[in-house]
């Protein structure tokens, strides 16, 4: 056909010596990474060049390099799925590659074309298809991410970069599974304003949760949930991921204004809700409104939702010393429904009816 598109070009360099494979009943969240990588250069009037698979190692960068000082870079998180019949799939990818350009705009760093990118995450798994692993509940995690590379003390744009993938064999993101985790209400510091970087995958939003989710460990507690930074009194989101609320027979989440992440998941929970005729908002919620609620027997169950670990139940949501027991701290029907349905297109045991699975090999 004329107009077809010609894939990007990619150099594969294979590595000599390969890696010993860890046990993949004990892999934890991205503590073993795969034999290669894939690596993208930019170059301000040149664009994005030398596209290439080559086996993992160190990036050596200038000590003036400008993502050490002012901190101009993104990431993305995406998972590669072993089916019962070997096959390796993807779960929107699209939605993961629309969003890493969203914050390469605020961030101003150069875009990325769609389709190229989806070419390198595509081959960059298929070179390491032999390190996804099969066992229940595992996957490959995939963590695009672009750093600024001149070297330059000044506050302005680089003008050049590095994207790089590399891979990471993963089990459950909790030690404790599927089981409700303990979330506690941030009362003293805020993750984000609407204007700021608050809707964006970049690594200034998680340094900037550290403090609070480090009191959060040792009072207890998994995660925090974020309060809006301004009024500090409407949820915004959990620490890792976004946050759902079963109020009577409303399924409800913050509605996306700027300051929180338009999470895959999130979307993809909206999804099926609303093709399950669930009554679904997307609105400002107030934790006022929730103890309430709670206070009513109205609040059914709470759920976080994200790449890692799919739907993270809760079970526990303390704000100071009030503490809320959701669902008798057990899975509500919704959150496993939502899990049972998404792990199953993910891995090939539910049909994929939205069209969301986008096959490696």
């Amino acid at each position: 056909m004329a107009n077809e598109r010609k894939p990007l070009e990619i150099k594969i360099e294979r590595t000599s010596v390969k890696k010993e494979k860890p046990d993949y009943s004990k892999l934890g969240f991205g503590r073993f990474f795969t034999d290669h990588m894939f690596l993208w250069n930019y170059t301000e009037g040149k664009g994005w060049h030398d596209a290439r698979i080559v086996p993992y190692e160190n990036i050596s960068l200038d000590p003036a390099a400008m993502v050490f000082h002012y901190g101009q870079e993104m990431f993305e998180g995406l998972k590669a799925y072993k089916t019962a019949d070997g096959k390796i799939q993807l779960f929107r990818p699209q939605k993961n590659i629309e969003r890493m350009n969203k914050t390469n705009e605020r961030l101003c760093i150069p875009q990325v074309d769609p389709d190229e990118t989806l070419d390198a995450i595509k081959a960059v798994v298929e070179v390491d298809s032999d390190w996804v692993p099969s066992e229940v509940g595992t996957s490959l995690y995939i963590r695009p991410f672009i750093i600024a590379t001149e070297p330059h003390l000044g506050v302005s744009p680089s003008k050049t970069y590095i994207f790089c993938i590399i891979l990471s064999p993963v089990g459950a993101y909790y030690a404790e599974g599927i089981n409700p985790v303990k979330i506690y209400v941030e009362d003293e510091y805020v993750r984000a304003v609407k204007g700021g970087i608050g809707f964006a995958k970049a690594g200034g939003n998680y340094a900037a949760s550290l403090r609070s989710q480090k009191k959060a460990y040792e009072l207890g507690y998994s995660q925090v949930l974020w309060l809006d930074g301004v009024h500090r009194k409407y949820v915004d989101e959990v620490g890792t991921m976004n946050v759902f609320f079963v109020i009577g027979d409303e399924v409800c989440t913050p509605a996306l204004g700027g300051s929180l992440l338009p999470g895959v998941t999130r979307d993809s929970a909206l999804a099926l809700l609303k093709s399950w005729g669930y009554k679904v908002s997307e609105r400002l919620i107030s934790i006022d409104e929730i103890k309430e609620a709670y206070k009513n027997g109205e609040l059914k169950e709470v759920f976080g939702t994200g790449t890692a670990a799919v739907i993270s139940p809760v079970g526990v949501l303390a704000e100071g010393d009030y503490k809320m027991i959701i669902n008798n701290n057990e899975i509500g029907p919704i959150s496993q429904k939502l899990y049972d349905n998404l792990t199953g297109i993910q891995w090939g045991t539910v049909e994929d009816t939205m069209g969301w699975i986008v096959p490696v090999m």
